[in-house]
């Protein structure tokens, strides 16, 4: 199983994300840059070039014919798939960082961080069909927690949308009413990454407190829970296995002087329903910011504070292995 090293970034990346077909990856890092992949040979297909500051987070529709990002630079922008060129810029006065288009594509979420006097905040916007007659109007505002949004989902069909923070606190936002109608604290410290399963049903979250907790997405039980002895910067569930990859790694400020190993710069893979882990990929010399499973589970990817990017397609005895018995 060796690797495509994809170098296409200076600095650390913080968001890697396949597309609904699984043949485009799109990686957003530290150094402003949005690039776009093709998977089955890593070669970069071409970037989205105009933010100014760190871009936290992407997304993309259905089709891939839209993607979505949020920065660093106060701003959340539309760009075309197609040719590369920005759509639409929602401007703010404070950074942007998590980005979410709903199921259907008709709105989109984008949360800003707390700033000066203002707190955290979720925006929802209607995303038009023409992009000529996208309007950068707010239809909702969400007054958030006292730290930063560090993700958010659609829910129980765009009726409800979740949100993680760095309270570890994981909330379930009323979308009409604009009202917080849950909350759970699952984590001690900052909850980095939160990703859905293919049916929805449960989330995984993955925290500095070196914790990767699976969730039921209604009631917020706390399902599993995979325990490591490093932060844990990202985690996330293959679509056809019971199967966890979480990414992570010793503080980036404390890696000069860390062997990789001792660092646990690896992916690791842990069995969903044992919380044992069964195995791991090396290759990175400093923490994973993020790791994504393609959406048929046949490759996975991870990001790093390197600023490399590696895409890895299982080999074949992945695939014939009895993992319940391994």
């Amino acid at each position: 199983m060796r690797p495509y090293v994809l170098q296409g970034h200076t600095r650390p990346l913080n968001h890697v994300l396949f597309n609904a077909e699984g043949d485009l990856l799109v990686t957003a890092g530290k150094d402003s840059n949005i690039n776009l992949w093709w998977t089955d040979n890593g070669v970069r297909a071409g970037s989205f070039d105009g933010h100014n500051g760190v871009v936290w987070t992407v997304d993309m529709t259905y089709d891939s014919k839209m993607l979505l990002s949020a920065a660093g630079d106060s701003s959340a922008r539309l760009w075309s798939m197609e040719t590369g060129a920005e759509l639409f810029k929602f401007q703010f006065n404070e950074p942007a960082r998590a980005s979410k288009f709903s199921v259907g594509e008709k709105l989109a979420a984008v949360s800003t961080d707390p700033f000066m006097n203002s707190k955290s905040a979720i925006r929802f916007f209607r995303i038009a069909e023409d992009p000529r007659e996208q309007s950068g109007e707010e239809i909702l505002q969400l007054t958030g927690p006292v730290g930063r949004i560090t993700r958010v989902h659609w829910v129980d069909g765009n009726r409800t949308l979740l949100s993680s923070s760095e309270d570890g606190i994981v909330r379930r936002w009323d979308v009409e009413t604009g009202k917080c109608v849950a909350q759970e604290t699952l984590h001690k410290k900052q909850i980095s990454d939160m990703q859905m399963s293919a049916d929805g049903t449960h989330f995984i979250t993955a925290s500095i407190d070196s914790t990767a907790k699976l969730v039921d997405t209604q009631t917020f039980e706390v399902l599993k829970e995979y325990k490591s002895a490093a932060p844990i910067n990202s985690a996330a569930l293959s679509p056809i296995f019971d199967h966890v990859l979480i990414g992570g790694g010793q503080d980036a400020a404390a890696v000069t002087m860390t062997a990789a190993k001792a660092g646990y710069f690896e992916a690791r893979f842990f069995h969903k329903v044992f919380c044992e882990e069964f195995a791991n990929a090396r290759g990175h010399f400093s923490p994973i910011n993020s790791v994504a499973f393609s959406p048929d589970g046949t490759s996975f990817v991870t990001g790093a504070e390197e600023g490399n990017v590696r895409l890895h397609h299982f080999d074949a005895d992945y695939f014939t292995t009895n993992w319940d018995r391994v």
